[in-house]
């Protein structure tokens, strides 16, 4: 999607997609990547979730990187956090204790400031875009991140019956973007509360990616 879409969204507050609370299969599943506490996890695309307080409450340091600086603010003002403002090449960092988010376009995030991690959490990030940015998404995660274990959470139902985002991303594309460089494993697939934007049926998937040897 144009980056018009995303800041409009916003703007609007037309966020169906945040959760407001920790997502489920995260909380169930984070244990899937044996990551110790002190850690950093890798947050692409991150909104404002709730699962960044989460993470940074069972002891992991965050990085995330999210196109709208009004739900970067949103997350450090619900938190009662002030965070120190920097510039950070064509992007802007906000940064906190354990925590660091780079607002702007994630393709322009470089690895040198992203630093090191150890783990990604990818939820309706994947998702969120059309397939061919989806193909340059999947190839600049791994370029900046190294290819760290990943925690993928991804939606699957009829895509002829609701335009995304979010888009359905099956076991085949996700093989397609990751299966080089990952063993994929399906950890769970649970049914979507209620009906995708109120017109279809839709399951969640979790899947833990893990860097073959």
């Amino acid at each position: 999607m144009e980056a018009g879409f995303w800041h409009k969204r916003w703007a609007k507050n037309e966020i169906a997609f945040h959760e407001g609370r920790p997502n489920a299969l995260l909380v169930k599943h984070v244990s899937a990547l044996s990551i110790a506490q002190g850690k950093r996890f890798f947050v692409p695309l991150c909104g404002k979730t709730q699962d960044i307080p989460w993470l940074l409450a069972r002891g992991y340091q965050v990085v995330g990187a999210e196109l709208s600086r009004i739900a970067v603010e949103q997350l450090f003002a619900e938190a009662g956090v002030e965070p120190e403002i920097t510039s950070a090449g064509g992007l802007t960092r906000y940064s906190a204790e354990a925590v660091d988010l780079f607002v702007g376009d994630i393709f322009n995030l470089t690895a040198e400031q992203l630093g090191p991690v150890d783990a990604i959490y990818d939820r309706a990030a994947l998702v969120a875009l059309p397939e061919p940015m989806r193909r340059r998404y999947s190839a600049h995660l791994q370029a900046i991140t190294g290819g760290v274990p990943q925690l993928l959470i991804t939606f699957e139902y009829d895509q002829r019956l609701v335009a995304g985002p979010p888009f359905s991303v099956g076991g085949e594309e996700i093989a397609g973007h990751y299966g080089e460089s990952y063993q994929l494993t399906k950890l769970e697939s649970v049914p979507f509360p209620g009906r995708l934007k109120n017109k279809c049926e839709a399951d969640e998937t979790i899947w833990l990616l893990e860097p073959k040897q």
